[in-house]
């Protein structure tokens, strides 16, 4: 294999087939390690496509990944196929201020671009925790984060793409044009499909103008059904938040712990974290009726976060939890989604089951979506234990969602840990239909081979 690959890519240094790190084998997690004939790290769409090409007239699996950020196994290969490094892949190729698009390869780290765009006077909304993670594992995710309420998710801004098809061939999907309707939509049947559809080689994405200020919002309750019921006051007095996130002061106690830092507010027993962003006026008004619905909703306290070292804080341990529960144990991340005005009556389910089978669990989100972040957490059980009880608990916790007009997934994605609850919860014509559309795309199936799509 290994000469085959180098008359692809010319360069010994990006073709490993000996001694592969286990990170490249496994998701952010590594708990789960696969296996791989070879790791190899292309620079252009040409080298792509002679990979994939090799691949397909070999029946090699192909697993794509980029900065490894993943949390639900999309990134561990299996068999003695290629692992599909796009993280050199990581160069602006454009920035259009007449279109407000940008175009760029997939390994480019997302951090890096809403600097470099922001630098220009630009913005670019999809903001997902894990600022790290590269544009194309965004994309292929469908991220979303703590701004989609106001702004939207990754889909949103993706106008374009190049991609590479299991057998090599390159397709563009999509393009600079704001409106589309010239046949079916390639681009969005792409977005949030794990790589198992397509490889995505460049990417087109929209930009819009950079908020003149933005400004955060500590809201503070005596309970979260009270908070999460403001939430639904704020929304239809349009006050336009950019970010609506909900903490319960149990959950934030781990985060002061973890950064020994400290919330400026411990009366409350549920916080509602709001950011508003646009011109001074329009934010300066908006906080002002915040703070009448926030009254009526029966709020302990409104604390406008005005000082930039404080809001700082604030959302610095709102962005650890999940770091902040692994420290104490291992813990299995869920990001279930369910309709807005279900949160409290999902978080209380939650809580209730964390009494009864004695597991912790603890959840925060995107008060703004409906997005229910939950840390399911092992403790001190032996590995039958927790495999079988953690089991146990997903299926319930799916279930109740599911009940509740809910998802499994938010913007995790599905990958290898979700594929048993998936099909559970999913419409088996809805499955044959995502099967259907996987043969379409890459007939061999040799990309992400064991994910999503095959359950």
């Amino acid at each position: 294999m290994r000469e085959d690959l180098l008359a692809v890519i010319n360069d010994e240094k990006r073709v490993i087939t000996e001694n592969i790190e286990r990170k490249y084998l496994s998701d952010n997690l590594e708990r789960r390690q696969g296996t791989a004939g070879a790791l190899v790290f292309p620079v252009s769409t040409e080298e792509v496509s002679g990979i994939l090409k090799y691949a397909y007239d070999n029946n090699l699996p192909v697993t794509p990944r980029g900065a490894g950020t993943n949390l639900v196994g999309s990134t561990i290969p299996s068999g003695n196929g290629i692992v599909l490094d796009l993280s050199l892949m990581n160069h602006i190729l454009e920035l259009d201020k007449e279109t407000f698009t940008a175009t760029v390869e997939p390994g480019v780290i997302l951090e890096d671009f809403q600097s470099y765009v922001e630098e220009q006077g630009l913005f670019y909304p999809p903001d997902p925790g894990e600022k790290k993670a590269t544009i194309g594992g965004n994309i292929s995710t469908n991220a979303g984060g703590m701004r989609a309420v106001k702004y939207g998710v990754t889909k949103d801004y993706v106008m374009g793409l190049e991609l590479v098809l299991a057998d090599g061939t390159v397709v563009q999907a999509g393009s600079k044009n704001r409106k589309d309707t010239s046949g079916l939509n390639i681009k969005d049947i792409v977005v949030g499909s794990e790589g198992t559809l397509a490889v995505i080689t460049k990417c087109i994405l929209k930009l819009i103008p950079k908020p003149q200020e933005s400004v955060s919002v500590l809201v503070g309750f005596d309970s979260l059904k009270s908070g999460i019921e403001s939430v639904r006051k704020i929304i239809n007095a349009n006050l336009n938040p950019t970010a609506i996130e909900f903490i319960e002061r149990k959950v934030v106690q781990l985060g002061e712990e973890f950064l020994q830092l400290e919330f400026p507010e411990k009366k409350s027993e549920a916080y509602i974290l709001l950011t508003f962003d646009g011109n001074k006026r329009e934010i300066d008004d908006h906080i002002e009726a915040l703070k009448t619905v926030a009254k009526d909703s029966g709020a302990i306290t409104v604390l406008t976060l005005e000082d930039k070292e404080t809001a700082a804080r604030v959302w610095k341990i709102r962005g650890v939890l999940v770091r902040a529960v692994e420290a104490v144990s291992e813990q299995e991340p869920l990001d279930i989604v369910v309709p807005i005005n279900k949160i409290d009556t999902f978080v209380n389910f939650v809580n209730e089951l964390e009494k009864k089978s004695g597991m912790r669990m603890i959840s925060f989100g995107h008060a703004g979506d409906g997005n229910v972040h939950l840390c399911v957490v092992r403790g001190d059980r032996d590995d039958y234990t927790w495999e079988k009880e953690l089991d146990e608990n997903l299926e319930i916790l799916y279930r109740k969602a599911t009940e509740l007009g809910g998802l499994v997934s938010g913007e995790h994605g599905i990958g290898l840990s979700k594929q048993k609850y998936l099909k559970e919860v999913t419409n088996p014509v809805n499955l044959a239909l995502m099967k259907s559309i996987k043969s379409s795309f890459d007939k061999k199936n040799i990309l992400n081979a064991g994910i999503s799509y095959n359950v």
